[in-house]
């Protein structure tokens, strides 16, 4: 063989692997796809809330826990789909305006500015950042209640310090583009947890004398209410997911497809957990205090603590786009120079997990307060205003599907989400979950250093 043809097989080769090498690149880091946005609604949508819903079943009884499960699980995708829809009509009426969102990533917020006006804008604004900020301190606190129940010679406080420094190199995950491989293994993680709780729960038996008492009382009841509410109000996200795909049109749907797969977890593994603990559970917001100690169950904690990393992840990057955006620093595209921009965001976070360590009622004081406007009522109303004149009607980009009656029959389900949130979301949730909180922070107080933790 002459040097010219080892030279050309040795360049053939270097082609080869360099190709293999984009391909895997792409494979793991640049998702677009519908499969992409299916595997991060459904990862996003159930993650620490899953430890939780025994606890909210054991405030308001089984059935009312199924029943609001699968109502405000249908409610969620109603909403996801308006969010999704007026996405698609913003970034159709820009790109008439020939906009060019390279290298920009468009959020909520700026959805709401551009079709109805900045007062919209600060109000979404307002309320989503200031969920996704709550939603990233819950997940901080439940790394730190779940990894106690593994190693407990750390407080929670002290366990809260060590996550809060893990979670903070999420910062150096640039967009949700490049959440493919860990929106897929995070929903494997949160499947074998949700599998783990159901079959632990039912090969343990019911405990001897168990009660099911619930509902009791109506401050149980609706602050019950309220952590589902948060459970399917996890789509602050969906403009960024949309923002990720190569075809948001067709992004319409997923949320209702992901919010059937995470019936499936949810149901069973609150039920089982109930049936087998009753009452002892209104006094262990974390299922996982209760089942005995085995290796499957260390397995489910720190599957969990991984996938809680990844949802971190989720909520906190909304918030890296948004402050990127406030100091001039969201177009570049050096990586090591947005990361450290974005490490202040991760501060106030680390501060508010330690200062309200209270896993389980915090989710329903956040959802009662936050998650009844950013993901129910802002999106319903900004749809009815958005189409209410006929030429927009008309014109619109996506128009409702015939099942619901069409525009008559997207008004009036929109009206009714507005009203059921806001009264019962809102109103009975927000007074149930604040006292409830409230009782909390006068048992514990701030800064608790073990929240719930059993006396040695």
């Amino acid at each position: 063989m002459s040097i010219k043809e080892t030279e050309e097989g040795i360049m053939e080769n270097e082609t080869e692997e360099r190709g293999f090498e984009l391909n895997m690149k792409s494979f793991l880091w640049h998702g677009g796809s519908v499969y992409d946005a299916w595997f991060s609604c459904a990862s996003n949508q159930v993650a620490q809330v899953l430890l939780t819903l025994p606890y909210s079943f054991s405030q308001m009884g089984m059935a009312s826990g199924v029943i609001l499960q699968i109502f405000y699980g249908f409610m969620g995708s109603w909403t996801a789909y308006l969010i999704s829809v007026l996405y698609v009509e913003y970034r159709s009426r820009k790109e008439r305006q020939n906009v060019n969102f390279n290298n920009h990533v468009i959020q909520w917020f700026e959805v709401l500015d551009g079709l109805l006006g900045p007062y919209w804008k600060a109000i979404g604004l307002t309320f989503n950042c200031t969920f996704l900020l709550f939603g990233s301190v819950i997940q901080l606190i439940a790394c730190a209640s779940n990894i106690y129940y593994i190693n407990d010679k750390l407080d929670k406080r002290t366990w809260t310090y060590i996550f809060g420094a893990c979670c903070a190199t999420t910062v150096f995950i640039p967009s949700f583009h490049n959440y493919r491989i860990w929106s897929f293994l995070g929903l494997g993680m949160t499947t074998y947890t949700a599998w783990y709780l159901t079959i632990a729960a039912l090969v343990h038996g019911q405990v001897e004398g168990v009660t099911h008492s619930g509902p009791t009382k109506m401050v149980l009841y609706f602050t019950g209410a309220t952590n589902i509410l948060y459970t399917f109000g996890g789509h602050a996200v969906t403009v960024e997911i949309m923002h990720a795909m190569w075809k948001p049109r067709k992004f319409k749907y997923i949320y209702l497809m992901a919010t059937l797969y995470v019936f499936t977890l949810t149901i069973p593994s609150a039920i089982s957990v109930y049936w087998a603990f009753g009452d002892e559970l209104l006094t262990h917001s974390n299922a996982f205090s209760l089942l005995p100690n085995s290796p499957w169950r260390d397995a489910a904690v720190i599957l969990m603590l991984i996938h809680q990393f990844i949802t971190f992840g989720y909520a906190c990057t909304p918030l890296y786009f948004v402050w990127e955006k406030v100091v001039g620093m969201h177009d570049t595209n050096s990586i090591l120079v947005r990361a450290v921009t974005r490490l202040p965001v991760v501060i106030p976070i680390w501060l508010l997990a330690i200062i309200f360590p209270f896993f389980g009622p915090i989710n329903s004081a956040v959802g009662a307060l936050l998650v009844t406007f950013t993901v129910y009522i802002i999106p319903s109303i900004a749809h009815i205003l958005t189409y209410r004149s006929a030429s927009s009607r008309q014109n619109a980009a996506e128009k409702p599907p015939a099942l619901i009656g069409g525009w008559r029959g997207a008004f009036v389900v929109n009206v009714v989400v507005v009203v059921w949130v806001f009264v019962v979301g809102f109103g009975l949730g927000g007074w149930a979950s604040m006292t409830n909180f409230i009782k909390q922070v006068d048992t514990f107080g701030l800064f608790a250093k073990c929240y719930q933790c059993p006396p040695r």
